[in-house]
């Protein structure tokens, strides 16, 4: 049997590249458009983050104004917040305990 006649089901006019078909959306893309598109997605992911820190601070504000510190002026950071909480309710939940 000839090496010609032994073939993998494609022609030898057509090269196997350009019977590949993309699917659904995936499209040829240009290098501009794939970075425009990145920095889009980053921008995105950057406001994204960006509102999740705003909201976050602005929880642990509204925390530190229902929590009794001693000095007023003193601002607790995000740590001593969560860990002041945690004790400040576990103190709260033995005394009702113990009543």
């Amino acid at each position: 049997m000839p090496a010609e006649s032994v073939s993998s089901g494609c022609s030898d006019a057509e090269p196997p590249r350009e019977r590949r078909r993309r699917r659904g959306r995936a499209r040829a893309r240009t290098e501009a458009l794939l970075h425009t598109l990145k920095r889009s997605r980053r921008v995105k992911a950057n406001d994204r983050e960006r509102n999740r820190m705003h909201h976050l601070n602005a929880a642990l504000d509204e925390l530190r104004s229902v929590l009794p510190t001693f000095p007023d002026d003193t601002k607790l950071t995000k740590i001593e917040t969560l860990r002041f909480a945690y004790n400040y309710i576990w103190a709260l939940s033995e005394t009702l305990r113990l009543a």
